[in-house]
């Protein structure tokens, strides 16, 4: 993986994020508006992700050595679990100043300017999404897609701020209050939902489908059988472990040559395999 081309689409995204994000949590303080504000707050912890995504992607890029014979790449999971930490907190702190806002009601001021900065920041969002996802495709980098996927949906919600700006212009500021909470709630999802995905990989649960493999694995001449398939890792970074059942009277120098052979056919076949482990055993009453 081209670690340092990442690194590089990385910092423009955190560079775009945080201008986006500033504009709209400084104009929607100075206006009172809680949605913008909180959609502010929502790209700022976008910056917050890159910034932790950008160390773990450099910890992750680091060979593997004596001490992690196994490279270095759950850096990337942990370094999410903490942009999961950050998002979690951030929706409790946006939802709670909402709250207060019903408790002491006020009118958010609504102007031309309002609409320009959610416009504008909406594009920049656009730009990202398109330039992340791309990039992402091009570099195999599941870190950019799942960012580009995540920017996308922020512009939802900018929408939803507008929508929300609309209808304190026209005599319902509450609407302004309930766009910010529901904004909260969709932070703390996103936050959620990277716990979830990142636990897939941290307690090793299974990767690819096990019929898949051994199916694969049976197009290698002199496979009889195969079980036991187990795998973990990403998707992008796939370690297997498989056993296969060989004739009992095959020879040391042919059961190397076998082992090595379905090594590199599943290399080959599966996108994303990093290491294969063959265990053989002779097939009994031959």
């Amino acid at each position: 993986m081209n670690y340092k081309k990442i690194l590089k689409v990385q910092a423009i995204v955190l560079s775009l994020n945080l201008v986006v994000a500033f504009a709209k949590i400084i104009y929607g303080y100075m206006t009172g508006s809680i949605s913008m504000e909180a959609d502010g707050f929502h790209s700022l912890m976008d910056g917050g992700s890159t910034m932790v995504g950008m160390v773990g992607v450099w910890f992750a890029s680091r060979p593997a050595d004596e001490s992690h014979p196994y490279g270095h790449r759950k850096h990337e999971q942990f370094a999410s679990l903490f942009i999961a930490l950050l998002l979690l907190i951030t929706g409790f702190e946006v939802a709670r100043g909402a709250l207060l806002h019903l408790q002491e009601p006020s009118v958010p001021s609504v102007t031309s300017i309002s609409f320009l900065i959610m416009l504008g920041t909406m594009s920049v969002n656009l730009f990202v999404t398109i330039l992340e996802a791309r990039k992402g495709r091009e570099y195999n980098s599941p870190i950019l897609i799942a960012d580009a996927l995540h920017t996308r949906s922020d512009i939802f919600v900018s929408i939803g701020v507008i929508f929300s700006l609309i209808a304190v212009n026209a005599g319902y500021p509450i609407i302004d209050v309930v766009v910010g909470i529901v904004i909260a709630l969709v932070i703390a999802k996103a936050g959620l939902d990277v716990v979830k995905e990142t636990s897939y990989s941290l307690l090793d649960a299974s990767v690819l489908d096990s019929d898949m493999l051994c199916e694969i694995a049976l197009e290698i001449e002199g496979v009889e059988d195969c079980h036991n398939i187990r795998t973990r890792g990403t998707i992008d970074n796939v370690y297997v472990d498989l056993h296969l059942h060989v004739k009992q009277d095959m020879q040391m120098d042919e059961a190397h040559c076998l082992a090595h052979a379905v090594e590199e056919h599943l290399k080959e076949r599966v996108k994303g395999v990093k290491d294969v482990v063959v265990h053989l055993e002779p097939v009994q009453g031959q």
